[in-house]
């Protein structure tokens, strides 16, 4: 099993896990409830990212984001966070056999599941989905306030990271 260790997954563990959605990927990541075999259950999160695959779509993101989308894993799923996504709660089966499972380390789930539960997907999006003028600059001084105000230190370094590197927040 790619990326799950010697031991496999029990009770407890956090994955990350990609599912098929026509020509790219949805991801999901959460809790193991349980093990069947070469089932898991996993309670946590599904996310479309429909921000990205727009972009991919419309022509705007090179061939990175295309391989984001369709093989998205911990390091990269930071890219299809940043734009428009849809998520809903998980609580279902994940066959290891059909869909590439990964474990993640505590601190990676709870910067993930923060970024979800901050709402800052919907923030960076404003940023960069905005033309110059006020109302962008209204988005910065809400995505900064948020950043400044996260108590989470590793999701407020990754949000930082994030910003720094797509130039939003100088």
């Amino acid at each position: 099993m790619f990326g799950l260790g010697k031991k496999g997954l029990k009770e407890g563990d956090f994955v990350f896990a990609r599912r098929p959605d026509g020509k790219y990927n949805k991801i999901i990541f959460g809790a193991v409830t349980g093990v069947d075999g070469k089932r898991i259950g996993v309670n946590g999160i599904i996310i479309n990212p429909v921000g990205l695959k727009n972009k991919v779509e419309q022509g705007k993101a090179g061939s990175r984001a295309m391989e984001i989308l369709k093989n998205p894993n911990p390091d990269n799923c930071i890219h299809l966070l940043i734009y428009r996504i849809e998520h809903e709660n998980f609580n279902d089966i994940v066959d290891l056999d059909k869909e590439q499972v990964l474990e993640l380390p505590n601190r990676v789930y709870a910067t993930l599941e923060g970024w979800i539960r901050e709402g800052i997907s919907e923030l960076t999006n404003a940023v960069l989905s905005l033309p110059p003028g006020s109302e962008r600059d209204e988005a910065k001084r809400i995505l900064k306030q948020r950043r400044d105000t996260l108590f989470d230190k590793p999701l407020k370094r990754t949000l930082y990271a994030v910003c720094r590197s797509l130039k939003i927040l100088n």
